[in-house]
């Protein structure tokens, strides 16, 4: 006959003990069923590690009524930015005892449809999705009740929290960089088509205008898609049909301007000695491209938090309003309205942009 000698599981009281705190504080830090403050917050979770404590999601979540998954759906896991940015969500949603099924939409209208009325195998808590294309009849028509949260730089004028970064304040910063480098003949890859407007874009077109630069029509280039390969062809075709090469090329996407690079390289360009080139996400590649790449890097950690934390609120009943006040504190976030919350952002000076200085 044996005897099982292995040591109890270690329960919540335990933590409690051990935190100095009681047993439904325990629960409101693990659950995320209730504010709590962050030195108590802190407290909580080092006697969790201390203790060993592991909580039964399983249990807990048919207690709550709940299944314990949500979504996060988006263009391509292949795409640098969503595949960084997806790690960041499956680490903070695991903060709510969430595991995370991943969605490819493939990045058109009907991919991101299918996304939003929920075709899933299983019941789920909940979905984040980054939207690219959906308009406010798309998600006015969706007849499902699930808590869902929109991600990207497409932005609806509807009652659904979006979290995102203010990219016309980011594309501002950029173009303020270049012009502050002395460029004056600025393109950028990924502008829209006449008549429609781009954040991203239109922050550029703002700092060129509130600098007294011009807007040369024919450096404007539109992308069909954010891939290296729309940046090469973007730019060759430019090169092709403009007399004078730019001095500076703004990139919506660092892919993009990975693919711009390329191409001023095929016709004999130097970068940055002839023309400078900024992208926007400091994807990881980034860093290692030569020349490492100046970019607009956006809090991805901070982004993911901000929008694991509002499907939080909605899936325990609080309003998306309360959304800008709880999610973070002012100096991680900033609101237009009451569905819209920014993470914050920063201009990454590297070697492409390194002549300027």
């Amino acid at each position: 006959m044996t005897t099982d000698r292995r040591s109890p599981r270690p329960r919540l009281s335990d933590v409690a003990e051990v935190a100095g705190v009681s047993m439904k504080t325990v629960s409101n830090v693990i659950g995320g069923y209730a504010p709590v403050s962050e030195p108590t917050r802190s407290a909580v979770l080092a006697a969790v590690a201390q203790v060993g404590y592991r909580p039964n999601l399983s249990a807990r979540n048919l207690a709550r009524g709940r299944s314990g998954v949500i979504v996060l759906a988006v263009p391509r896991l292949e795409l640098p930015y969503f595949a960084s940015l997806a790690g960041s969500v499956v680490e903070a949603a695991a903060e709510h005892g969430w595991v995370v099924l991943m969605h490819q939409t493939g990045g058109d209208l009907e991919g991101e449809r299918r996304a939003l009325h929920d075709d899933y195998p299983q019941r789920i808590d909940g979905m984040i999705l980054s939207s690219r294309w959906l308009e406010v009849e798309d998600l006015a028509a969706r007849s499902s009740p699930t808590p869902l949260v929109l991600l990207g730089d497409h932005r609806l004028a509807a009652p659904v929290p979006h979290v995102g970064i203010d990219n016309r304040a980011a594309g501002r910063e950029a173009a303020r960089h270049l012009i502050a480098g002395g460029c004056r003949r600025i393109a950028v890859l990924g502008a829209p088509a006449s008549g429609s407007s781009h954040d991203r874009t239109d922050g550029v077109i703002d700092a060129l205008r509130e600098a007294g630069v011009p807007v040369i029509p024919q450096l404007l280039r539109p992308i069909d898609a954010n891939t290296g390969e729309e940046g090469e062809r973007a730019t060759t075709r430019m090169l092709e049909e403009i007399d004078q090469p730019p001095e500076a090329i703004f990139a919506v996407t660092d892919w993009v301007a990975m693919g711009a690079i390329r191409a001023l390289h095929r016709h004999g360009l130097d970068v940055p000695g002839d023309v400078a080139v900024m992208g926007f996400d400091d994807i990881p590649y980034a860093r290692s491209v030569t020349p490492s790449l100046t970019t607009i890097a956006p809090d991805r950690a901070t982004v993911a938090r901000l929008a694991v934390d509002t499907l939080a609120r909605q899936v325990s009943g609080r309003a998306p309003a309360q959304t800008p006040t709880d999610a973070a504190t002012d100096s991680e976030t900033e609101t237009d309205s009451e569905t819209e919350t920014y993470a914050p952002f920063e201009l990454v000076v590297r070697e492409s942009t390194r002549a300027l200085d």
